[in-house]
């Protein structure tokens, strides 16, 4: 039964409306717990007072309400479309959470002479044609990679492109006709850019039929080489169509598939623009709820398009169940795009093969990620064992140092809880104002900012700490953590074997010495695991501050220079060697650069 000590609902319940709206249940520190929406607000929130009948999980969640705040609507569409944005403004733990805010990729064919193909994200700011968007950068990159081989046209950034004397690889491995250096015709070219557009809009059978009546026309005229090119790029395109299957030019339709074990959810979404799979996308939403499938699918649905600004709503969505509140989704998807969207989850013909494959893919990836999640709990509780502890630990943060001889030192915090990778929690530290290469200090100086912010209550508090490193590094750690008086943490440190090869490591704890660490153990497999990730994301990070740096000029560092000013010097002169070789009186022939600022930016580049 629900506790309803920290809320009134004698008082509460009896004054709520029965018009349509919305709720949200708050804790006692005002965070919001949960949003619904309701046709009858008052029935919809008297539900979850019952004497019996509620979830476990719905009770634990009612324990926790301080209060219930309520927006009423004029409809329930308007109920949903608040719900929606609600969630996305609060991201409340109880609600089924579509979790993926970033801006999807379209393919850009860029307005040159020689057009580009490239991938593209964000503001469409360059001229030029957008096909999307895509579910992934990978669905983009393996259409370009289909386009190059179908088409041969050229990818590559345009600095490149003009600078170029001869064919660079791509051209060797027939993905790139050169047009950088005259191998191919404007005309020619531009042909085939108008083949990879109607590719791109669906129209595979218009392509097909245009390049069978090309190979019909050079094989009359007698120009066997161009036929025979036209020859396999009809094959291509078949066994493209094959593997893609195209059946029709017609159908654009995004399918969402539910698996559900015990404990996880899957959604698997396929992507299909002119009767060609174009990708396909998995999330693995919680539910902390226990949401039965139909509504939690439908709240996943009612999230992908509605929470995301520009999202595309194609004209029919298939479900591999029936979603709750069928209609009312439909009506809001549909004024949403401004035309009749279908939501449908029984289909036959192609539709109901898309759907199968979707489920088939659902079922596969759900058990592949429930087999990892497991492994890794195995993990855990080996490592309790090995280690001796009382309670198996439930976080562990891994920390590692990344620089090239010094420069851009960077410093990463990795968290595996037992599902694995935290990536949420994953921390990168800039390091400064230490001696370069000095990885004592830049671990010091990393450890003691991460754990400051424990008693700001910013951070949580690891179980167990892992250094990667030896006993000079765990020395640093257990002096930081000493000096926070931050206590009950196990340290850990993984030194890399006299070989540095994988099984070799010493594992050392802290005040006890090197542990006897099977290598095929699950617990020197974890170690490893977080280790491995502590490096790699520290690297990430090092080569991202370090091209930073390596891209700044000096100009960078000259007063009245901003980014408009530099680009104009640029332009003016071409380079900076040439800048530098000028005079100050040259300099001030550049459009906006005054005679002051002329003689500013020549003592800036001469200083000694």
């Amino acid at each position: 039964m629900v506790d309803q000590s920290n809320f009134d609902s004698e008082t509460f319940l009896p004054s709520l409306t029965r018009r349509p709206g919305v709720y949200r249940m708050l804790d006692s520190e005002g965070d919001v717990l949960y949003v619904g929406k309701a046709r009858n607000l008052r029935n919809r929130v008297t539900s979850y007072f019952r004497a019996s009948g509620l979830a476990t999980k719905t009770i634990a969640l009612m324990n926790k309400v301080d209060d219930i705040q309520v927006t009423v609507t004029a409809s329930e569409t308007e109920a949903l479309l608040l719900e929606q944005s609600l969630i996305k403004a609060d991201r409340p733990i109880y609600n089924v959470l579509f979790r993926d805010d970033k801006s999807y990729p379209y393919i850009c064919l860029t307005e040159h002479t020689f057009p580009r193909l490239a991938l593209h994200r964000g503001t469409k700011q360059q001229v030029g044609r957008y096909f999307g968007p895509y579910p992934s950068a990978g669905a983009v990159r393996e259409s370009i990679q289909v386009l190059q081989k179908l088409f041969q046209l050229r990818s590559c950034e345009d600095g490149f492109y003009k600078n170029r004397s001869r064919p660079c690889l791509q051209h060797q491995i027939g993905r790139c006709s050169a047009p950088c250096v005259g191998r191919v015709e404007s005309e020619d070219y531009a042909a085939d850019v108008g083949l990879a557009q109607m590719f791109l809009e669906g129209r595979s059978r218009a392509v097909l039929q245009e390049l069978k009546q090309r190979m019909e026309s050079a094989s009359k005229a007698r120009e066997f080489e161009h036929a025979a090119r036209y020859r396999d790029q009809i094959a291509q395109l078949r066994r493209i169509q094959e593997n893609q299957y195209v059946h029709g030019e017609s159908g654009e339709v995004d399918v969402f598939a539910l698996a559900q074990d015990s404990s996880y959810t899957c959604v698997q979404g396929l992507f299909i623009r002119g009767g060609r799979v174009i990708g396909q996308r998995t999330w693995y939403p919680k539910n902390e709820l226990d949401t039965p499938p139909g509504a939690l699918l439908s709240s996943f649905v009612s999230q992908y398009y509605l929470a995301s600004e520009g999202r595309v709503i194609p004209k029919l969505v298939l479900t591999s169940i029936p979603l709750d509140e069928e209609e009312l989704v439909e009506s809001v998807l549909a004024g949403r795009s401004g035309r009749k969207v279908s939501v449908r989850s029984k289909v036959r013909a192609q539709r109901a093969r898309w759907l199968e494959m979707a489920r088939d893919n659902a079922a596969l990836s759900l058990t592949s990620y429930v087999a990892e999640r497991r492994n890794v709990f195995s993990r855990f509780v080996d490592l309790q064992e090995l280690l001796e502890l009382e309670d198996m630990p439930k976080r562990l943060e891994c920390f590692d140092i990344s620089h090239t001889s010094g420069e851009a030192t960077v410093a990463s915090c990795v968290v595996f809880d037992t599902n694995g990778p935290l990536k949420s929690d994953y921390r990168r530290f800039n390091i400064e104002g230490v001696t370069a290469g000095d990885d004592y200090a830049a671990m010091e100086q990393a450890l003691r900012r991460r754990y400051r912010r424990l008693k700001e209550g910013e951070a949580v508090l690891p179980d167990l700490l892992v250094i990667d490193g030896g006993q000079g590094q765990l020395g640093k750690a257990a002096g930081v953590l000493s000096e926070l008086q931050v206590d009950d943490i196990g340290l850990i440190g993984v030194a890399k074997g006299p070989t540095r090869k994988a099984g070799l490591e010493k594992i050392l704890l802290y005040g006890q010495g090197e542990l006897s660490v099977p290598a095929t153990s699950g617990s020197m497999h974890l170690l490893q695991h977080i280790r491995d990730e502590a490096h790699r994301f520290a690297i990430t990070g090092h080569r991202g501050r370090r091209a930073k740096n390596r891209r700044r000029s000096a100009l960078d560092g000259i007063a009245g220079i901003g980014p408009k000013r530099k680009r104009e010097l640029m332009a003016y002169f071409g380079s900076l060697a040439t800048i530098k070789g000028a005079s100050s009186e040259e300099i001030a022939k550049v459009p906006g650069i005054s005679q002051k600022l002329a003689d500013d930016i020549y003592g800036a580049l001469h200083a000694a």
